[in-house]
């Protein structure tokens, strides 16, 4: 499966379709304006919500959580003792990991469990400014859980280039 995302959808308040490979709208990504934190919530074609995505307020690092029917699914952030500064781990609550790289904010880099490619992320398939693809390697991974991984990683990594600013 492969996923078109255009950059834009990093707008608080604003909504977004992610479109397949073949132009049809499959997931809307809604910003949530007027929060605390930040939250977005990624819905399926009927407005169902799949997943909300939120920002973790007093935590010592940056850490994004990922929800699904209220009930929490994972959490990212930006490993600790990586020499790579691109370099993120999703903790689901069942103890799996998912580990994060490549250059985030080029939009290109892979999500993976242990050692195995669940998703590539890359703007090379696409001539269209400021739009990416995420293609769904693996068939039995949860497409709606890599792009919510997508998100948070690209969001934290954004992040962290604005306060070093």
């Amino acid at each position: 499966m492969r996923l078109l995302v255009r950059d834009r959808l990093f707008g608080i308040g604003d909504d977004y379709w992610i479109e397949d490979d073949q132009g049809r709208k499959v997931f809307l990504v809604d910003g949530k304006a007027m929060r605390l934190r930040e939250t977005f919530e990624l819905k399926d074609m009927q407005g169902r919500v799949l997943i909300d995505i939120r920002a973790k307020m007093l935590a010592l690092r940056d850490t994004m959580v990922i929800e699904r029917d209220g009930e929490q699914l994972a959490r990212v952030k930006r490993k600790r003792l990586s020499l790579l500064r691109n370099h993120y781990r999703v903790e689901l609550v069942d103890g799996t990991e998912l580990d994060v790289s490549g250059k985030i904010l080029d939009r290109e880099f892979a999500i993976e469990y242990d050692g195995e490619l669940l998703a590539d992320i890359s703007r090379r398939w696409f001539r269209v400014r400021d739009t990416y693809g995420l293609h769904v390697v693996r068939e039995d991974a949860d497409p709606a859980l890599l792009l919510a991984v997508t998100v948070c990683v690209i969001r934290l990594a954004e992040k962290e280039r604005s306060d070093e600013d």
